[in-house]
């Protein structure tokens, strides 16, 4: 039996695999951090009996409200990812599994990978509609990289969407890699007419170094790029360093920042009702934006999320209120599920890679309902 995870996003340290039904393991911080949540391992095995997996130190990780409900998945191809049988037993994150491979993969949510991203950069550039722009470059060298979708002219929305500023949610890419397949359909009405009034700036990947090294919610010197939209910086923070500038240069109509919740199984989102300069027209934005998303999909919700901010007390550290407030726009922080989606549960996937792609895709719709008065 042997168990690793010196691969793309792994994160995982053996404490003892001596016994398949007693496999302890732990989760490593995030680098310069104090923060962990995320995991990705592989286990290599030689019996096909049920075998039992202890992750010890979940009580003390980021988010241990997270693992209440909580299922891990698991996957033998890495392409379809299914739920297996987890417990919280308020110390440890028990996974029993009874493998019916000799290599399984488990993970908090279904990776995306590197070379996934730099898949999408290179599908998506092939299409007429696309040109992909290099930002600049993440600490450990990576490119930081954006894809203009539509054609630049005098009066088009400026609408932005980043994903991923915390690398552990990995089902934001999942969303992003749905609304590009969407958005660059030539035979999809919505897309056809959004780009002939719009032109998207999309970042798929804000934290390709959290990324690859499996971090949960901060960038490689452990910076969690979603405090520093104030005054980011080039030592420690070139990701929103290089975004926010561009923004500044373009222009922003609208923004979207894809995220995932460890506690709440619901999608939602969160909006800028607390940034200063928050107005009538920003509240009437938001209504449509919601009412629409309501009417597309049940995979939304408005009853559950995060606290209403009191007026002029949002965090303008936050990508979201920092936008909204910078260019006084329709500014969303969109959250979907590590569990499953409460009020439409699935068993055997939960919320997963695949209705994250139609989330993003159906996002669209909602889109489409207020670019006209962004």
């Amino acid at each position: 039996m042997k168990i690793t995870s010196n691969f793309d996003s792994g994160n995982i340290e053996v404490v003892s695999a001596e016994r398949i039904d007693d496999i302890q393991l732990k989760i490593r911080k995030d680098n310069n951090s104090e923060f962990y949540q995320w995991f990705h391992f592989r286990l290599h095995c030689d019996s096909f009996e049920p075998h039992t997996l202890k992750i010890t130190n979940v009580n003390t990780s980021a988010y241990p409200g997270g693992w209440a409900d909580y299922k891990a998945v698991a996957s033998y191809d890495r392409e379809t990812w299914f739920r297996v049988d987890t417990e919280y037993n308020g110390s440890e994150l028990v996974i029993k599994h009874y493998p019916e491979a000799a290599s399984c993969y488990f993970a908090y949510f279904a990776p995306y990978s590197y070379e996934r991203h730099l898949d999408l950069l290179s599908q998506a550039q092939n299409s007429g509609w696309t040109q992909l722009v290099d930002l600049g470059e993440t600490l450990d060298g990576r490119d930081m990289s954006m894809l203009i979708v539509g054609e630049p002219e005098e009066g088009k929305k400026k609408i932005w969407v980043t994903a991923r500023q915390h690398p552990g949610e990995s089902m934001a890419e999942w969303f992003v890699e749905g609304l590009l397949d969407r958005l660059l359909d030539e035979d999809d009405g919505v897309s056809r007419e959004l780009l002939a009034k719009a032109v998207f700036y999309i970042v798929p990947n804000m934290n390709p170094d959290g990324s690859v090294r499996g971090h949960l919610r901060t960038n490689a010197v452990g910076t969690n790029l979603n405090r520093e939209w104030a005054t980011p910086t080039m030592e420690k923070s070139p990701e929103v360093y290089l975004v926010r500038q561009k923004m500044l240069d373009i222009g922003v109509d609208m923004f979207l920042d894809i995220h995932g919740d460890e506690n709440l199984p619901y999608n939602f989102v969160a909006g800028a009702e607390g940034v200063p300069s928050y107005n009538s027209k920003m509240a009437a934005l938001e209504t449509s934006f919601k009412q629409t998303l309501l009417a597309v999909t049940p995979e939304f919700q408005t009853q559950f999320g995060y606290e209403l901010d009191a007026p002029g007390e949002a965090n303008l550290t936050i990508g979201s209120t920092w936008v909204a407030e910078q260019f006084k726009c329709l500014s969303y922080t969109v959250e979907m599920p590590f569990k499953d989606n409460a009020n439409l549960p699935d068993v055997e996937f939960g919320w997963s890679d695949v209705r994250s792609m139609k989330f993003g895709a159906d996002m669209l719709i909602a889109v489409r309902a207020v670019v006209d008065s962004l």
